[in-house]
């Protein structure tokens, strides 16, 4: 099989990218891109082959593409669909439906499947002209176990119900006339924000989906409408400015710059000229120590993610890192688009027992100190951070919803001087809310170790 079709799988942000070539001719395209893009330029070097084109399946808001880094580094083009053309900074060979585009013997074909945005693409793999379809990378079309969703802020002002019944009729006109052993590779797994119900697998067959997938099993367009557009968590706060950043003409990665080592009074000038402070360190080792003022989004987790959840895009970040991880911690912030990053407190162990004035310790609690505190704490407010979906689950009762991703939008909604108890469903998202809060001027926040999962377990509902 001249096929090559090699997955790269980024867990952080649940995002899948995909280099495509023709081991006969050595020519390959590279679709969907993280911004990051020295493995495929490797990975191309090594398996012999040239990357020609650079495929977007769609203007995508989770996270800032390379299209950029790729075709300074290789000479590729850039291709998006035809509903794109006109709207980017810079120059693109626009992919029209049933084009196909050869790399040799294997043969790609690009299908127009607007839905998640107008110009989402899906594209066809073939071993050769007249093969049947050996794969399909569907983009934010399909996922295995969902679809994309309808209502991003990236549709430029369709409403989710105009591109919901566009998405019915991409995916029953052209993904479901596929052959069932049709290999389907999506561009996102479970815990992206792109969908509802995304599946853990990263590769799938249309016959399974056909099977399995509840957005296409039979129904009318009206009844697709509905399931599709409802119980959709927030989109993250940073979602539209990637989206308009994947437009735009801006500066490339530079991959190997390290963070700028700041000293104290580097480090303070930047966060009274209001910089943000994101320490990066787990929620357990924050909390017995950080500087007044840092939110924590342990890098362990969907750091980028949630970083642009409570970090308004363009505004300057200082990173308070583990030694030795702050420039995966910059590169990752990068990948949303977050280039803003002004330097990394130099030694903030040293920093801490230097300036013990500056140091907070952050108040976690159990389940069963919570439940004293709703006896005994007057004006207590409980406020639960989990996405919709998760909320059938159960709540703490009385809790005050407040998804994550709009919290800065919602802090008015809170008294700043009552005390606060925050959930979320295991203890790192509430970290995060916390530490949050307490940054713009909360004076009793805590949250709930083990969140939600642990307060039913020892408490009940």
């Amino acid at each position: 099989m001249s096929i090559i079709l090699k997955q790269y799988y980024l867990a952080c942000l649940s995002h899948a990218s995909y280099l495509i070539g023709d081991s006969s001719s050595g020519r390959a395209v590279v679709v969907d891109p993280q911004r990051d893009v020295s493995q495929y330029v490797h990975d191309a070097r090594e398996l012999g082959l040239t990357i020609e084109r650079v495929i977007e399946t769609h203007f995508h808001a989770d996270f800032l593409s390379g299209h950029l880094e790729l075709a300074a580094e290789t000479g590729a083009v850039i291709s998006y669909g035809a509903a794109a053309a006109g709207l980017t900074d810079f120059p693109i060979d626009v992919v029209t439906h049933g084009q196909r585009l050869s790399l040799g013997k294997v043969e790609l074909e690009v299908l127009e499947t607007p839905g998640h945005t107008p110009e989402s693409i899906c594209i066809v793999v073939r071993e050769h002209a007249d093969a049947v379809p050996h794969a399909v990378l569907t983009g934010d079309t399909l996922f295995i176990g969902d679809v994309g969703r309808p209502d991003l802020l990236s549709s430029f002002g369709r409403t989710q119900e105009e591109m919901a019944r566009s998405l019915y009729h991409s995916l029953r006109n052209h993904l479901l006339t596929l052959p069932d052993a049709t290999l389907v590779y999506p561009a996102h797994g479970a815990g992206s924000a792109c969908g509802k119900n995304l599946s853990t697998d990263t590769v799938s067959t249309i016959g399974e989906q056909r099977r399995f997938n509840y957005a296409l099993a039979p129904m009318s367009e009206d009844e697709f409408t509905q399931i599709v557009t409802e119980g959709q968590a927030a989109a993250p706060l940073y979602f539209s400015f990637a989206a308009t950043r994947n437009r735009a003409i801006r500066a490339n990665l530079d991959e190997e710059a390290a963070p700028t080592v700041l000293s104290w009074d580097q480090f303070q000038a930047h966060v009274s000229a209001g910089a943000i402070i994101i320490d990066s360190r787990e929620p357990d080792e924050f909390a017995r120590g950080h500087l007044r003022g840092s939110r924590n989004v342990g890098l362990s987790g969907r750091f980028a993610e949630y970083v642009g959840e409570v970090v308004r895009p363009g505004e300057s970040i200082v990173l308070v890192s583990t030694p030795g991880t702050e420039s995966e911690a910059k590169v990752r912030l990068a990948r949303i688009g977050y280039d803003k990053v002004v330097g990394v407190l130099a030694d903030p162990v040293r920093a801490m027992l230097e300036h013990p004035a500056d140091v907070g310790i952050a108040s976690r609690v159990n389940a069963a100190q919570l439940e004293l505190l709703r006896g005994s704490v007057k004006d207590l407010a409980i406020v639960d951070v989990r996405g919709p979906g998760e909320l059938a689950d159960g709540v703490v009762t009385g809790a005050k919803h407040i998804q994550l991703a709009t919290l800065l939008d919602h802090v008015d909604e809170l008294n700043p001087a009552a005390p606060i108890v925050v959930y979320c469903a295991g203890g790192y998202r509430s970290s995060i809310a916390a530490s949050t809060l307490r940054s713009l001027g909360f004076s009793d926040v805590s949250d709930i170790i083990g969140g939600y999962g642990a307060w039913r377990s020892q408490v009940g509902v």
